[in-house]
């Protein structure tokens, strides 16, 4: 049972401060010396345009949950589950703050506008993992807490296979009470089999995911006609085996070296047939009355085709928190988008919503090594700016996902193995025509 708990701010000392304020200097001044194909831009992407009622229909999605029995038949063999305080309890890892991070880490960083607070993930249990999405106890919650803590999600996925650029799945839980130094322990996302005697291990990119009350909705591309994974933060079991194994083994249960594992509670299955896009990225959108799920989609970097850009509502019934709404006009009670739009920008990498403003973050093209972060809305776009020669290439070159933190105002995102933060009105203050 989630808790609430009063909203604390802390400061970042003075060390840290002027050391991201140096940084940020020196990448700006490099800002100035890069190549000429990347200091001009072409016209932006414009105005975002309204989808038609019938172009929506391929956005719907259908609820698939996991039968309780079988989510009762894995806790009777795995333990009692536990709740987000407990994990916490073994958050043992210390995130290294900026001062420890590589030049080269501190190179994913955005020039303009400049992180107020950045952390660097440890080598020794993230080489070979590829960083994904972030969400936090902001996003769970208004009040920013979850029970007593701050909570950070960072998701992570490994290859399996040598070209198929997918892998496994598993999340960082963060404790960032303490800004100064933020803890961290890993849980393995899963999905229950064979009527929940095993569970098999998510292979997917984490390349979306939101944290919403109880409920943790993940992207996922592991087969064709999945949209979205649930996973409940009240339902994580503990490993009691170590080792590579995935699932129930002699002994008890492993989980790739995690201590921790999260099984799937429901999914959302693409109902539009082939015209269906899979949402790549998403986000939550506070300021929207219901709470509502931002997704977009992929494209090409320079492709001439529009990217989706949709969100869908979250459900306010009793017993179904953290679950999306179902479209009252659908018969079989399909979730339906309540808004969507098409955006020129391409390469999109992520994507954000508040209050009428979308947030777009897309890739830095060939090896040129800056992304750019636009802001869009049905008037017209507008991008961070940065340098002498007024480039856009300003944004961090690899985020995969947006997280803004109401309580405090702050944007997280993450390349790399470097995790960051910034005011979201610095965004807006970067962005002029």
């Amino acid at each position: 049972m989630k808790q609430r708990g009063r909203h604390r701010r802390r400061r970042r000392g003075r060390a840290v401060r002027g050391f991201l304020t140096g940084t940020a200097l020196a990448l700006t001044a490099a800002a100035t010396m890069i190549s000429a194909s990347q200091a001009t831009v072409a016209d932006g992407p414009g105005a975002l345009k309204p989808l038609t009622s019938a172009a929506t229909d391929a956005l719907r999605l259908t609820e698939e949950p996991v039968p309780a029995a079988d989510l009762d038949r894995l806790a009777a063999g795995m333990g009692t589950p536990l709740g987000v305080d407990e994990v916490l309890r073994g958050a043992g890892r210390a995130l290294r703050d900026t001062v420890d991070c590589t030049a080269g880490e501190r190179a994913a960083l955005p020039l303009t506008p400049t992180a107020t607070r950045a952390y660097c993930w440890n080598t020794d249990d993230t080489d070979g993992w590829r960083p994904g999405a972030v969400t936090t106890s902001g996003d769970a919650d208004e009040d920013g807490m979850w029970g007593a803590h701050r909570v950070i999600l960072s998701g992570w996925s490994r290859a399996v296979g040598p070209a198929d650029g997918r892998g496994l799945a598993r999340i960082a839980f963060v404790n960032a009470d303490n800004l100064n130094r933020p803890t961290y322990t890993w849980g393995l996302l899963a999905v229950p089999v064979d009527g929940g005697r095993d569970y098999r291990g998510l292979v997917s990119r984490v390349s979306g995911m939101v944290w919403y009350q109880d409920k943790l909705l993940v992207t996922a591309d592991d087969d064709g006609g999945t949209a979205l994974y649930v996973y409940d933060v009240n339902r994580v079991h503990r490993a009691t085996v170590t080792g590579t194994a995935i699932g129930r083994v002699p002994g008890g249960w492993s989980a790739d070296g995690a201590p921790y594992v999260l099984p799937a509670v429901a999914a959302y299955r693409l109902s539009g047939g082939p015209r269906a896009p899979h949402p790549a990225t998403v986000s939550l959108d506070r300021s929207t009355a219901p709470d509502t799920l931002v997704a977009g989609e992929w494209t090409l970097d320079g492709g001439d085709r529009r990217a989706r850009l949709w969100r869908y509502a979250f459900d306010a019934a009793p017993g179904r928190s953290g679950l999306l709404a179902g479209d009252p006009a659908d018969p079989g009670g399909r979730v339906g988008a309540t808004e969507a739009y098409t955006t020129k920008a391409t390469g999109l990498h992520s994507v954000l919503a508040y209050r009428g403003t979308w947030y777009l973050s897309r890739t830095g093209g060939d090896g040129d090594g800056r992304g750019t972060l636009w802001r869009q809305d049905s008037e017209g776009a507008r991008a961070a700016r940065c340098g002498a020669d007024d480039s856009r290439h300003c944004w961090s070159p690899g985020t995969e996902s947006l997280s803004y933190w109401t309580a405090t105002g702050e944007l997280w995102a993450q390349s790399g193995r470097t995790l960051f933060a910034l005011p979201l009105a610095s965004v807006d203050g970067a962005a002029r025509q």
